[in-house]
């Protein structure tokens, strides 16, 4: 049963908000109590989301920010902390993911370049505007989002490696923001149906069988992952990754139906 109080009197910021992971986060936060600045490069979709939000009695706003502009960043944050008194949990959901070209080699730097900016130095200048405003919370929480994608070869080279990143970012800024009273965390999705996979449902299908649970990801199921991690059911959780996958890392389901076959 949700806690609809855990987030009480929380002023939250998600990047990527506008639709899919991002949104599901939104949503799941507010329903809990949060004030959620809803942000996104698609201002009107943000917009739209938080309107929704506020039908059903949430506290949300909406705000643009481009996290490969650290102007924009740095306004929403600010626009966080005006609207909502304090900001007490960062959801660095934003991402981009460049499609593969057949061979490495052809690969364009700034195909490479946007990937990582947005989605991992984006993610660092997230964290380094919101940090002050974290530790003056005294329950400050960054979570983050990655990808199985940077924890095996799915393909997306640049995509993979800034959720790599990722990683390690959150391990490096656990150990410097625990003595001020910030935990840093990261959940690790699987493949997740959100408009990416829009018309593709043959597509989605075909993988469900490498799901040992059965199914590919919703976007609420990252969701619940992120809400445990940024509440104080997790307080003496930081520097974590939290694979939420369905089983697709740790269990190799095309092994052991090819031994089945053979």
């Amino acid at each position: 049963m949700t806690d609809h109080t855990r987030f009480a009197g929380h002023g939250v910021l998600v990047t990527g908000a506008a639709r899919g992971i991002g949104a599901a986060v939104a949503r799941r936060l507010a329903e809990e109590g949060g004030r959620v600045l809803v942000t996104d490069r698609d201002l009107p979709e943000a917009e739209r989301t938080a309107a929704a939000l506020r039908r059903e009695g949430r506290t949300a706003e909406a705000a643009a920010c481009d996290t490969a502009d650290r102007s924009a960043v740095e306004a929403a944050v600010d626009h966080a902390v005006t609207a909502f008194g304090s900001l007490d949990v960062l959801v660095n959901c934003a991402a981009h993911c460049s499609p593969d070209v057949p061979l490495f080699e052809d690969d364009p730097d700034d195909a490479w370049a946007l990937d990582l900016d947005v989605t991992l130095t984006g993610a660092y200048r997230c964290c380094r505007a919101a940090l002050p405003h974290l530790v003056a919370s005294g329950r400050g929480a960054i979570v983050g989002i990655g990808s199985v994608n940077g924890l095996q070869d799915f393909g997306n080279h640049a995509y993979g490696a800034a959720k790599a990143g990722l990683a390690s970012l959150t391990r490096t800024l656990a150990g410097h923001a625990a003595a001020r009273g910030v935990r840093v965390n990261l959940v690790v999705p699987g493949t997740v149906r959100t408009s990416a996979w829009e018309g593709r449902d043959d597509d989605l299908a075909a993988l469900r069988p490498l799901y040992p649970l059965g199914r590919v990801g919703e976007p609420e199921d990252i969701a619940a992952a992120v809400a445990f991690l940024a509440s104080h059911d997790a307080a003496w959780i930081t520097g974590t990754t939290l694979v939420v996958d369905g089983g697709l890392t740790a269990v190799n389901t095309g092994f052991h139906a090819a031994l089945r076959r053979a």
